[in-house]
């Protein structure tokens, strides 16, 4: 079976279910600029992953996070793997640091971040080799790909209420020493504990997310139901990221609305032209509609050119509005438009290709809205984006004469 693909016309889940459903044994690598990752499967199971030509050893550094060995042992253990050619697990279990139930349960850990970490991709190619063996992977685990695709769904959906919550990138965090709770107890998780041992009013989130023994989603989520129960609090902002007095903030906000819109409209379009095709003329509707509205803001692009709009002309566009008004025009205008396009997926196409597109906007806006949090929170990027779905969702609720 010869798969080969980019994220911008396939998700990745729905690559995941071609391979599970055709209980496939091969190996899927996924490439986005410097970043590879490596999937291999045994009959549409997942059986190990692997980051290609990574900075650092990811079972070295979960094992140091986690505080199961020292920096000496670990540096030791790394030269021995890499004079060897022998996979770091199993040196660990050589230099008898570890024994092999504990070793495969970080790298089972190690494995299903690895996995996770690419729902959030929204670019890259991918390829699938059928019937090759990992190499250098002395452990296998077997996770049920299925699994992994709604456990991946979910994280997406409960990611987007978490980012409104965690605080900027350049904000320090304290625990609250007088805890205002919603009850009188609070009943913490391990993970929840184990987040709350790193904050001393001197990391921000980034750095709490480094430190982290648990992976970045499991420490985004724990953060968030700390600081909703008022345990963990901001401490200022942190010096070291401030942003700078030279900055033009006004086209960095502009830079990720760009990117954030542009996005979801290539995804509309793309779930559009993969269930009616290219020469349908409910296609050629919808591209006639969509050129309306988006030119106004991407003037001289192609809508059909999956290369994308020029950020210099849309900058130039976007100025030509009274700055007073600018960026409320600005938002509203892009907030109709993509609410539209997604009821007119609905009344042309129905209510899965509909869910589809909700899912796929959902997942083109973590990755903008991650970009400057300081920024996104206060122009509301994020309550705009979610007001578009919102708004084509109450639409969709009346005409299905739904309550």
């Amino acid at each position: 079976m010869g798969l080969t693909g980019n994220l911008k016309t396939v998700s990745f889940s729905d690559v995941l279910q071609l391979l599970s459903t055709g209980k496939k044994t091969g190996i899927l690598t996924m490439a986005a600029d410097s970043r590879k990752k490596e999937i291999a499967f045994k009959e549409g199971n997942i059986i190990f992953a692997s980051s290609v030509n990574s900075n650092e050893d990811l079972l070295g550094s979960l094992l140091l996070k986690r505080g199961q060995i020292s920096k000496k042992d670990l540096e030791r253990a790394i030269a021995l793997h890499k004079s060897s050619g022998r996979a770091l697990g199993a040196t660990l279990i050589d230099m008898q640091l570890f024994d092999k139930q504990e070793v495969a349960e970080c790298l089972r850990m190690q494995i299903e971040e690895i996995v996770y970490n690419l729902f959030s991709w929204v670019e890259g190619e991918f390829s699938f080799a059928e019937g090759v063996s990992p190499d250098n992977a002395p452990f296998t685990v077997n996770l049920s790909t299925m699994n992994i695709i709604l456990e991946g769904t979910r994280r997406i959906d409960e990611w987007m209420e978490i980012q409104k919550v965690l605080p900027p990138n350049d904000i320090l965090l304290r625990v609250r020493i007088s805890p205002k709770l919603n009850s009188e107890e609070i009943t913490l998780s391990l993970d929840e504990f184990k987040i709350l041992t790193l904050i001393n009013g001197e990391r921000t989130m980034p750095e709490i997310i480094e430190a982290s023994p648990i992976g970045e989603f499991p420490t985004c989520r724990g953060l968030y139901r700390l600081i909703v129960n008022s345990l963990v609090e901001n401490a200022g902002k942190s010096e070291r990221d401030q942003i700078r007095q030279d900055e033009d903030e006004e086209e960095i906000i502009l830079g990720i609305i760009f990117k954030l819109y542009n996005s979801c409209f290539l995804k509309t379009r793309k779930i559009i032209e993969g269930v009616v095709g290219n020469t349908n003329p409910g296609y050629n509707s919808f591209i006639s509609s969509f050129r309306r509205g988006v030119l106004v803001f991407f003037p001289g692009a192609d809508i059909t050119d999956d290369s994308g709009p020029s950020f210099e002309k849309f900058i130039e566009e976007v100025k030509k509005i009274p700055e007073a008004v600018r960026m409320h025009r600005l938002l509203a205008m892009l907030e109709d438009m993509l609410s539209e396009q997604l009821e007119y997926i609905f009344v042309r196409l129905g209510k899965r290709p509909f869910r589809d597109a909700i899912g796929g906007v959902k997942k083109e806006i973590s990755e903008p809205l991650a970009m400057r949090r300081e920024l996104v929170k206060k122009y509301r990027l994020d309550e705009n984006f979610y007001d578009s779905i919102k708004k084509a969702e109450r639409t969709i609720r009346i005409m299905s004469g739904e309550s």
